[in-house]
């Protein structure tokens, strides 16, 4: 660790004025926060601490499930509201991390950071959902741009995530034995936007669609009609726990489970 200041705004107007500052970090959860401060990897003059500004909470209606950003996980995990109305998404929240990450870590959190292998990314983007934030409403298809990098400004906070109610969905993942962090994670999703495949924990940029999938599971939504679709590992990651080509056969894997599961 190192010397930084630290805030905690009591209003959004003060948190969006302590981010314009140069340098300055949000502080969500801090699940991923705090320990690249440990590391000295991120060295922010401040840190603007978001819990006190009343961005939790659930609610489902006119068929869309609208998330505050310092939900945290176990609360979407847990929340009746969820479970009725987006069973899947629920699910997902309950498969992220271990027990102390689920309570600690949000949703806006992960967001922002888009982390290669975080989950809910794959559900937003599956899902055409909207990031609201203290400027704007940012689609999905916009939000995502790359390894732990997004739309946001820098002095703009997600407020809430608004998920449109999808007729059916599912997400199954690979995990890490170790930490269970998404090595591949495939969510498919059938809603407003039609059929959409969204790949998590693979892809050196992130989070990203499989159309090839999406197209063959409009003609015919079932596991077989993803038969012989492959997912081209030149741009997948590949490390000790498993190779490009490795993943490239799991992203099929874990997507016929995911149609099978959602159907």
């Amino acid at each position: 660790m190192y010397d930084f200041a630290y805030v905690k705004p009591a209003s959004i107007a003060e948190a969006v004025r302590a981010l314009g500052e140069a340098d300055a970090k949000a502080l969500a959860g801090g699940q991923t926060l705090i320990p690249v401060l440990k590391q000295r990897l991120n060295r922010p003059s401040t840190v603007v601490d978001l819990a006190a500004l009343g961005l939790a909470g659930i609610r489902v209606e006119g068929g869309v499930v609208t998330i505050g950003a310092m939900t945290t996980h176990a609360a979407v995990a847990e929340s009746a509201d969820v479970a009725g109305a987006f069973p899947a998404l629920a699910k997902l929240a309950a498969m992220i991390g271990d027990e102390q990450v689920r309570n600690r870590g949000t949703i806006g959190g992960s967001l922002a950071n888009n982390d290669p292998a975080a989950d809910y990314p794959a559900a937003v983007l599956a899902t055409a959902a909207s990031i609201r934030t203290t400027k704007r409403e940012i689609a999905a298809d916009d939000y995502f741009q790359g390894m732990f990098t997004t739309a946001l400004e820098p002095d703009e906070i997600i407020t809430e995530v608004a998920f449109p109610i999808p007729r059916r969905a599912a997400y199954m993942k690979f995990r890490n034995p170790a930490s269970r962090y998404a090595m591949v994670g495939v969510f498919v999703a059938d809603g407003r936007a039609g059929i959409r495949v969204a790949v998590t924990g693979a892809g050196q940029g992130g989070v990203f669609r499989q159309t090839a999938m999406e197209q063959a599971l409009a003609a015919s939504f079932s596991p077989s009609a993803l038969e012989g679709i492959a997912t081209p590992p030149d741009d997948l990651n590949g490390d000790i726990h498993g190779s490009a080509e490795y993943r490239a056969h799991l992203v099929g894997v874990m997507a016929k489970r995911a149609v099978m599961a959602a159907g």
